[in-house]
């Protein structure tokens, strides 16, 4: 089973010393490097894939939600900041866990298992999900069963998703990141950082909107050509 890369943006040394030994200490976490700004990191992501970035809010010359935004295609992403107002606007963004500091061991296993589990969910034979026509979901405490063929669409809520199938509407606590991994991904495409759309529902799309049972849906920037290769 392959390793989770990662990077840390991170300006304040012991901060930077404290997640590269907690790395350390998980076998399946690899350290890529460290950067003290956004820039630099910008120019590594440039030339290198990686699948998680520690990410701290206040850095200097680009902030971390702003530098946030400039991703098209995000990797998973752990905030690490010692603001907790940020959490909500962290969530928008489909961040996988936000990190109160000083972080303690625990609390980051806790943020980096939602990683792996996302990338071993990704890394399984196709044939299960390709030939299963249906998922369970969490929701209230109990798992409900929802037919692939009913989902129209999928959006995310901060830390939730809200799933729009045919029938009803149905919430549940949960990233972009790990419904899309469930999904097969013959019938499901992600056409925004916020949207995943079911192909077979889709009526009519331009370059900026994909039109799914009436509803306008935004396309985003880095996710035009995934329509054109339907």
């Amino acid at each position: 089973m392959s390793k989770v890369k990662c990077i840390i943006i991170e300006d304040e040394p012991l901060a930077v010393k404290i997640l590269a030994d907690y790395i350390v200490q998980v076998p399946f976490l690899e350290l890529q490097g460290s950067f003290k700004d956004a820039i630099r990191a910008t120019d590594f992501l440039r030339f290198n894939n990686t699948d998680l970035i520690f990410l701290d809010i206040h850095l200097p010359k680009l902030k971390g939600m702003a530098f946030l935004k400039t991703l098209t295609k995000p990797p998973a992403v752990i905030i690490t900041t010692a603001y907790h107002q940020y959490a909500v606007e962290g969530f928008t963004l489909n961040v996988t866990d936000y990190l109160l500091k000083p972080i303690e061991f625990e609390r980051f296993l806790i943020a980096v298992n939602k990683v792996k589990t996302a990338q071993s969910e990704q890394e399984k034979p196709k044939e299960s999900a390709e030939t299963r026509d249906f998922i369970f979901l969490t929701m209230q405490k109990k798992k409900v069963k929802i037919l692939f063929s009913e989902i129209l669409y999928i959006e995310s809520q901060r830390e939730y998703i809200k799933i729009t199938t045919s029938k009803r509407v149905y919430i549940s606590k949960m990233g972009t990141h790990e419904i899309e991994a469930l999904l097969p991904v013959h019938l499901f495409k992600r056409v925004h950082r916020s949207f995943i759309v079911s192909v077979d529902k889709i009526e009519s799309y331009t370059a900026e909107m994909v039109e799914v049972n009436g509803v306008s849906i935004p396309i985003g920037r880095g996710y035009r050509d995934v329509l054109e290769k339907l």
